[in-house]
């Protein structure tokens, strides 16, 4: 039995739908709500679905459980609510580590690459305490990441208890089907999607770096079977532990995912570059390019798969359907 928080989530529903196929039985902490989220299970209802305030009952109940995966955050970049974001992102988090130390359970969690800010510093998942030190997130939601990445790291370097196997994922630009309750943080393929199947051309938002033109803005794009593939890969390999980076090493422009996108649609190329909003002036990151080497080095073998042919794969066989979920 797989505890997985966030479960009903984007990754957490696509990570569901594969431990489903492997016939286990999954715990979800999540809540449901109004937001249609029920539809990112409804092809693999899970064991239980626990709501978010009853998990401390719900451990204290001793569960049989194998290992824990937790995805849940408030995962919103614009987050404002300090107070929430922390007991939410961190407390939380450390809560889930304690236990799973006293359990001697597996504990994989999502970091991500937020924490590192704009860039300046390098895309390094070096596990040093002084390294992880010199990194500046832009953001609340990715300070609270960073904040939880330290205290692990601090524990472990203190010899305190710890699971017999943690891994800490930090997740790059991830894009896939069951995003869709997602609001304002949905991925930027499918909202090009939507843009280019309306007809109307891929909006793209004009660079605020004089040293990047428009539209050359690049993030790493990691197609969310990718980051299922690693999360299966931690739990069959217990002896890896660590914090590592999760995109594909190669970073890509929006230019390229606006054109891939048009071209997984049919039509020819049109994109439109639009002011950015004065909330991300100054916030968003115009690069990001994860190193794999950790990774790699301890096992994962899985190519990634190319932005064209992910983004094709995501509009054909999802977005392109009457039923878009997994």
């Amino acid at each position: 039995m797989i505890l997985v928080t966030g479960g009903a989530g984007f990754i957490g529903s696509n990570l569901h739908a594969a431990l489903h196929e492997r016939d286990l039985n999954v715990v979800i902490v999540d809540r449901l709500r109004t937001t249609g989220k029920w539809r990112n299970l409804r092809a693999h209802p899970p064991a239980m679905i626990v709501e978010p305030r009853e998990l401390g009952d719900f451990l204290a109940s001793q569960p049989p459980l194998d290992a824990v995966i937790h995805l849940g955050a408030i995962s919103e970049t614009t987050a404002i609510d300090g107070d929430l974001v922390w007991q939410s992102n961190v407390a939380l988090s450390q809560m889930l580590w304690r236990w799973c130390a006293a359990q001697r359970l597996p504990f994989i969690y999502a970091s991500s690459a937020s924490t590192y800010g704009d860039g300046s510093a390098g895309f390094d998942d070096d596990n040093d305490l002084a390294a992880l030190r010199r990194l500046r997130p832009l953001n609340l939601y990715g300070w609270s990441k960073h904040a939880f990445d330290l205290w692990v790291t601090g524990e472990c370097a203190a010899g305190r208890p710890r699971p017999p196997q943690w891994a800490g994922l930090k997740f790059f630009n991830v894009y896939g089907p069951n995003e869709y309750h997602k609001g304002r943080m949905i991925s930027v393929v499918k909202v090009k999607f939507d843009e280019v199947a309306s007809g109307s051309p891929a909006r793209l938002f004009r660079s605020d770096r004089a040293d990047i033109a428009d539209g050359q803005q690049a993030r790493d794009f990691i197609w969310v079977d990718d980051v299922v593939a690693a999360i299966l890969f931690l739990l069959d390999h217990p002896e890896v532990s660590g914090l590592f980076n999760l995109g594909t090493g190669t970073a890509r422009s929006y230019v390229d995912l606006a054109r891939a996108v048009c071209s997984a649609c049919g039509v020819g190329e049109r994109i439109e570059f639009v002011p950015m909003p004065e909330s991300l002036v100054g916030q968003y990151q115009s690069f990001t390019e994860a190193r794999m080497d950790r990774l790699r080095a301890a096992g994962f073998d899985r190519p990634f798969t190319p932005l064209e042919q992910g983004v094709e794969a995501y509009i054909r066989n999802f977005l392109s359907r009457p039923d878009q979920y997994r």
